[in-house]
Protein backbone atom coordinates (compact mmCIF):
# COMPACT_ATOMS: atom_id res chain seq x y z
CA UNK A 1 0.00 0.00 0.00
CA UNK A 2 1.41 3.02 -0.81
CA UNK A 3 -0.32 6.77 0.27
CA UNK A 4 -0.41 8.85 -2.62
CA UNK A 5 -2.19 12.19 -1.04
CA UNK A 6 -3.62 13.68 2.22
CA UNK A 7 -5.84 16.55 2.95
CA UNK A 8 -6.68 18.47 5.76
CA UNK A 9 -10.31 19.47 4.97
CA UNK A 10 -13.04 17.99 2.51
CA UNK A 11 -12.78 20.32 -0.35
CA UNK A 12 -9.28 19.33 -0.76
CA UNK A 13 -9.91 15.65 -0.47
CA UNK A 14 -12.31 15.77 -3.21
CA UNK A 15 -9.80 18.00 -5.35
CA UNK A 16 -7.03 15.60 -4.50
CA UNK A 17 -9.20 12.42 -5.21
CA UNK A 18 -10.22 13.44 -8.72
CA UNK A 19 -6.97 14.89 -9.69
CA UNK A 20 -4.43 11.51 -8.14
CA UNK A 21 -7.54 9.03 -8.51
CA UNK A 22 -6.31 6.74 -5.87
CA UNK A 23 -7.63 3.23 -5.49
CA UNK A 24 -9.04 3.92 -1.81
CA UNK A 25 -9.60 6.95 -0.17
CA UNK A 26 -10.11 7.12 3.57
CA UNK A 27 -12.34 9.62 4.60
CA UNK A 28 -12.91 11.62 7.74
CA UNK A 29 -16.77 12.29 8.33
CA UNK A 30 -15.67 15.38 10.64
CA UNK A 31 -13.79 17.35 7.97
CA UNK A 32 -14.20 21.26 7.74
CA UNK A 33 -14.95 23.66 4.80
CA UNK A 34 -16.93 20.12 3.08
CA UNK A 35 -18.23 17.68 5.54
CA UNK A 36 -16.86 14.10 4.89
CA UNK A 37 -20.48 12.64 3.81
CA UNK A 38 -20.92 15.01 0.93
CA UNK A 39 -16.92 14.94 0.57
CA UNK A 40 -17.53 11.19 0.01
CA UNK A 41 -21.00 11.77 -2.72
CA UNK A 42 -18.54 13.99 -5.09
CA UNK A 43 -15.58 11.48 -5.05
CA UNK A 44 -17.90 9.10 -5.60
CA UNK A 45 -19.26 10.64 -8.73
CA UNK A 46 -16.64 12.59 -9.65
CA UNK A 47 -13.81 9.65 -9.76
CA UNK A 48 -14.79 6.29 -11.60
CA UNK A 49 -13.90 3.30 -9.66
CA UNK A 50 -12.71 5.27 -6.19
CA UNK A 51 -13.62 3.71 -3.45
CA UNK A 52 -14.04 4.98 0.29
CA UNK A 53 -13.82 4.20 3.45
CA UNK A 54 -15.52 6.26 6.02
CA UNK A 55 -13.73 6.99 9.33
CA UNK A 56 -15.36 8.63 12.18
CA UNK A 57 -15.29 8.64 16.04
CA UNK A 58 -19.26 8.44 15.68
CA UNK A 59 -20.70 4.66 15.51
CA UNK A 60 -24.57 6.68 15.01
CA UNK A 61 -26.48 5.11 13.02
CA UNK A 62 -27.54 8.22 11.49
CA UNK A 63 -23.70 8.86 10.38
CA UNK A 64 -23.12 5.23 9.13
CA UNK A 65 -26.34 5.36 7.20
CA UNK A 66 -25.37 8.65 5.47
CA UNK A 67 -21.98 7.89 4.77
CA UNK A 68 -23.39 4.35 3.06
CA UNK A 69 -25.96 6.11 0.94
CA UNK A 70 -23.18 8.56 -0.42
CA UNK A 71 -21.39 5.58 -2.01
CA UNK A 72 -19.31 4.78 0.59
CA UNK A 73 -17.75 0.67 1.08
CA UNK A 74 -16.74 0.63 3.88
CA UNK A 75 -16.95 2.31 7.49
CA UNK A 76 -14.48 2.45 10.67
CA UNK A 77 -14.37 3.87 13.63
CA UNK A 78 -11.05 5.70 14.58
CA UNK A 79 -10.58 4.08 17.70
CA UNK A 80 -9.47 0.57 14.95
CA UNK A 81 -6.68 -1.22 15.35
CA UNK A 82 -4.30 -0.61 11.78
CA UNK A 83 -4.72 -4.07 11.04
CA UNK A 84 -8.44 -3.13 10.76
CA UNK A 85 -7.86 -0.45 8.93
CA UNK A 86 -5.43 -2.49 6.37
CA UNK A 87 -7.97 -4.98 6.52
CA UNK A 88 -10.43 -2.39 5.20
CA UNK A 89 -8.10 -1.15 2.68
CA UNK A 90 -7.68 -4.81 1.08
CA UNK A 91 -11.40 -5.55 1.35
CA UNK A 92 -12.90 -2.46 -0.48
CA UNK A 93 -10.12 -2.50 -2.92
CA UNK A 94 -11.01 -6.16 -4.21
CA UNK A 95 -15.04 -4.39 -4.54
CA UNK A 96 -16.67 -6.02 -1.19
CA UNK A 97 -17.89 -3.90 1.94
CA UNK A 98 -16.48 -3.86 4.83
CA UNK A 99 -17.74 -2.54 8.25
CA UNK A 100 -15.94 -2.77 11.77
CA UNK A 101 -17.48 -5.14 14.07
CA UNK A 102 -18.49 -2.53 16.52
CA UNK A 103 -21.05 -0.76 13.35
CA UNK A 104 -22.21 -4.15 11.81
CA UNK A 105 -24.55 -5.23 14.23
CA UNK A 106 -25.80 -1.31 14.40
CA UNK A 107 -26.30 -1.32 10.39
CA UNK A 108 -27.89 -5.07 10.34
CA UNK A 109 -30.11 -3.57 13.20
CA UNK A 110 -31.23 -0.58 11.34
CA UNK A 111 -31.62 -2.96 7.98
CA UNK A 112 -33.97 -4.90 9.77
CA UNK A 113 -35.64 -1.97 11.43
CA UNK A 114 -36.36 -1.01 8.25
CA UNK A 115 -37.40 -3.75 6.27
CA UNK A 116 -40.15 -4.39 9.02
CA UNK A 117 -41.44 -0.77 9.01
CA UNK A 118 -42.12 -1.67 5.12
CA UNK A 119 -44.71 -2.50 2.76
CA UNK A 120 -45.56 -6.17 4.47
CA UNK A 121 -44.52 -8.95 2.17
CA UNK A 122 -47.22 -11.12 1.21
CA UNK A 123 -46.11 -14.18 3.42
CA UNK A 124 -47.93 -12.05 6.56
CA UNK A 125 -50.91 -10.57 4.44
CA UNK A 126 -51.79 -13.44 2.57
CA UNK A 127 -53.57 -16.64 3.67
CA UNK A 128 -52.63 -20.12 2.30
CA UNK A 129 -54.99 -20.38 0.10
CA UNK A 130 -54.56 -16.61 -1.43
CA UNK A 131 -51.30 -17.53 -1.99
CA UNK A 132 -51.66 -20.35 -3.71
CA UNK A 133 -54.00 -18.18 -6.11
CA UNK A 134 -51.50 -15.92 -6.35
CA UNK A 135 -48.78 -17.72 -7.63
CA UNK A 136 -51.55 -19.28 -10.40
CA UNK A 137 -52.16 -16.52 -11.66
CA UNK A 138 -48.85 -14.92 -11.89
CA UNK A 139 -47.82 -18.52 -14.04
CA UNK A 140 -50.65 -17.61 -16.08
CA UNK A 141 -53.47 -19.85 -15.50
CA UNK A 142 -57.28 -18.08 -16.03
CA UNK A 143 -59.69 -18.13 -13.42
CA UNK A 144 -61.32 -21.66 -14.71
CA UNK A 145 -58.31 -23.54 -14.47
CA UNK A 146 -57.25 -22.21 -11.15
CA UNK A 147 -60.45 -23.14 -9.81
CA UNK A 148 -60.36 -26.97 -11.54
CA UNK A 149 -56.56 -26.86 -9.70
CA UNK A 150 -57.56 -25.99 -6.33
CA UNK A 151 -61.23 -27.67 -6.58
CA UNK A 152 -63.41 -24.62 -5.86
CA UNK A 153 -65.72 -22.51 -7.74
CA UNK A 154 -64.71 -20.12 -10.23
CA UNK A 155 -66.59 -17.58 -8.33
CA UNK A 156 -64.95 -18.28 -5.14
CA UNK A 157 -61.64 -18.01 -6.79
CA UNK A 158 -62.56 -14.35 -8.11
CA UNK A 159 -63.21 -13.54 -4.61
CA UNK A 160 -59.23 -14.56 -3.54
CA UNK A 161 -58.05 -12.33 -6.36
CA UNK A 162 -60.16 -9.29 -5.44
CA UNK A 163 -59.04 -10.21 -1.80
CA UNK A 164 -55.41 -10.15 -2.79
CA UNK A 165 -55.20 -6.69 -4.85
CA UNK A 166 -56.74 -5.07 -2.30
CA UNK A 167 -54.52 -6.58 0.32
CA UNK A 168 -51.81 -5.97 -1.39
CA UNK A 169 -53.08 -2.82 -3.38
CA UNK A 170 -52.34 -3.86 -6.90
CA UNK A 171 -54.82 -3.21 -9.84
CA UNK A 172 -53.74 -5.69 -12.34
CA UNK A 173 -53.11 -9.35 -13.26
CA UNK A 174 -49.83 -7.68 -15.00
CA UNK A 175 -48.79 -6.10 -11.05
CA UNK A 176 -50.21 -9.14 -9.54
CA UNK A 177 -47.43 -11.33 -11.74
CA UNK A 178 -44.53 -8.96 -11.66
CA UNK A 179 -44.85 -8.52 -7.64
CA UNK A 180 -45.45 -12.35 -7.53
CA UNK A 181 -42.02 -12.65 -9.48
CA UNK A 182 -40.46 -9.74 -7.80
CA UNK A 183 -41.12 -11.70 -4.40
CA UNK A 184 -39.65 -15.38 -5.26
CA UNK A 185 -43.29 -16.43 -5.00
CA UNK A 186 -42.78 -17.61 -9.08
CA UNK A 187 -40.36 -17.39 -12.11
CA UNK A 188 -40.70 -16.46 -15.27
CA UNK A 189 -40.24 -19.06 -17.47
CA UNK A 190 -37.57 -19.00 -20.04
Amino acid sequence: MEVVGEAMDGRTAVQLARKLVPDVVIMDISMPDLNGIEATRQVVSAAAGVKVIGLSMHSDKKFISEMLAAGASGYLLKDCAFEELADAVRTVHSNQVFLSKMITSIVVEDYVRQLANGKESYVSVLSVREKEVLQLVAEGQNTKEIASRLDVSVKTVETHRQRIMAKLDLHSVAELTQYAIREGLTQLKS
